[in-house]
């Protein structure tokens, strides 16, 4: 006779009691594990929130220290606006031994002036360019402001040498520099603010008769939630002191960078 062999599975209610079971372990488990993830994705979050305002704060930074000497214009606490300079050199002043060189002429409107050095030895974005423009002695006033061209001309020929000749719109400085120099603006970028706006921080540029601090351009950073730009004003030593602060913030997550850049305002 064939011996049956007898089979046996579980039961429903021993399958619905396993599933309760591992429910209620991985409740628990999750319960125990949430507080450590939750942490991780905060400090990934607090992590690049930072990363963005240091990065933020730093391309301000070299921006300013670039600004024409008494530039810098403070509207409000939301915006930051200055004429930005791409280099800088000395003009001739006087001729040489023999009577030779171009000088600039404070006395009359003029055309052109050597400046001492080749332009060409200069990295290639610091290299004088036609359409950039020259200001002398900037001082920020009425007479010598460079935002109503009182103390700029525009470059329309540039021929490099041991020294370069350099060829300007006809233009009468009102001023000369005690040191004999001048400062290069870049022609694409007259003027470059600072702007926060609807919660985005944007680097915008705009020519000199634009209007200022618009909301418009680029955005450098975005999760702004607040803005503290101060522009301390130049002492008797012409120093100044911009002052930044910018908060960040994202799901919760809140992240406060305050950074100082000191300025150099003499012309």
């Amino acid at each position: 006779m064939r011996q049956k062999t007898l089979q046996r599975g579980f039961t429903l209610v021993e399958l619905i009691m396993v599933i309760v079971i591992m429910g209620v372990i991985g409740g628990i488990v999750a319960v125990f594990m949430k507080s450590p993830i939750d942490a991780y994705f905060d400090s990934a979050r607090r992590a690049a929130l930072t990363d963005v305002a240091d990065t933020a704060v730093r391309r301000m930074g070299r921006d300013i220290r670039k600004a024409l000497p008494n530039s810098i214009l403070n509207p409000n606490n939301q915006c930051l606006e200055f004429i930005p300079t791409k280099t800088g050199g000395r003009y001739r002043a006087d001729v040489d031994a023999a009577g030779n060189g171009d000088t600039l002429n404070f006395a009359a409107a003029d055309t052109s002036f050597n400046m001492l050095g080749n332009n060409g030895d200069l990295p290639a974005d610091q290299q004088i360019r036609v359409n950039d423009v020259i200001a002398v002695y900037n001082l920020g006033i009425n007479g010598a402001d460079a935002y109503a061209a009182d103390n700029t001309a525009v470059v329309s020929g540039v021929v490099d040498g041991t020294e370069t000749a350099i060829t300007i719109a006809s233009k009468q400085f009102p001023l000369a520099s005690g040191s004999n120099r001048f400062h290069v603006i870049p022609a694409g970028e007259n003027v470059v603010a600072y702007v926060c706006s609807g919660g985005n921080l944007r680097r915008t540029t705009r020519a000199f008769a634009g209007a200022a601090c618009p909301a418009t351009g680029a955005i450098l950073a975005r999760n702004v939630g607040s803005c503290d730009f101060v522009y301390n004003g130049s002492d008797l030593q012409r120093n100044a002191l911009v002052q930044l602060g910018i908060t960040f913030t994202d799901s919760g997550e809140t992240v406060s960078l305050y950074h100082e850049v000191h300025v150099n305002n003499t012309p």
